[in-house]
């Protein structure tokens, strides 16, 4: 009897936890948007900068726009990600609950599965180009230097990176229903503990700066 009760509990208490979220997800301000994110590549486009050599100058506009929200460079560096077949490499700047900003990118051709996450997904490419085979389609869309690539949550689709395509990429929702998507081949397949690690200490930083801001802010 205990235990149906513990079922029957369960299955009420889920759907509540769930819809609140959604509903606090919708509902609560942010610090970035895609617009504003996606900004910040195309200034750089604009300037001449792609691939690598925008990535100083993206960095440099979003400290100075966003202080106390963006790692500090000699906090962050590049980690690499392994999900869903495919590996490249991630330099996060900005991390919450809620919320990611990170540049990312791959030097050689990867393809694989996008995953399927609680979250809003906004990549602009600076170099390169990314081939996005939606599910339920019988044609895939190909994209360049400039464009915005959107996953919505919930979404799923074949992904595809020529080598040395690079974005700046960022992501609202439920972010650590990323994160595990990020770390599942990693822990299961190439067993890289350290990128893991890796992986996990930088959001942990990001983290860690977004309550240091909230703390400053509240006494300030």
């Amino acid at each position: 009897m205990k235990r149906w009760r513990l079922v029957v509990t369960i299955l009420f208490v889920l759907p509540v936890v769930g819809v609140s979220i959604h509903r606090w997800l919708l509902d609560k301000s942010y610090i970035f948007s895609k617009d504003d994110v996606a900004s910040f590549a195309l200034s750089a486009l604009d300037k001449g900068l792609n691939g690598t050599d925008s990535f100083e100058y993206i960095m440099d506009e979003m400290l100075r726009k966003y202080p106390g929200h963006i790692q500090p460079k000699a906090n962050s560096r590049w980690v690499f990600i392994n999900c869903g077949c495919w590996m490249g490499s991630a330099r996060i700047l900005h991390a919450s609950l809620t919320e990611y900003v990170l540049l990312f990118g791959t030097a050689v051709h990867t393809s694989g599965h996008s995953g399927r996450y609680y979250a809003n997904i906004s990549d602009t490419i600076v170099s390169g180009s990314f081939r996005q085979w939606q599910e339920g389609e019988l044609r895939s869309e190909m994209y360049g230097p400039g464009d915005t690539v959107m996953h919505y949550w919930g979404e799923v689709a074949a992904v595809e990176w020529t080598p040395d395509t690079w974005m700046l990429g960022y992501g609202r929702g439920l972010i650590p229903s990323t994160l595990v998507f990020a770390l599942a081949d990693t822990v299961f397949s190439t067993t890289d503990i350290f990128g893991a690690g890796a992986l996990i200490g930088q959001y942990i930083s990001c983290l860690w700066l977004e309550l240091n801001t909230a703390i400053s802010q509240l006494i300030g």
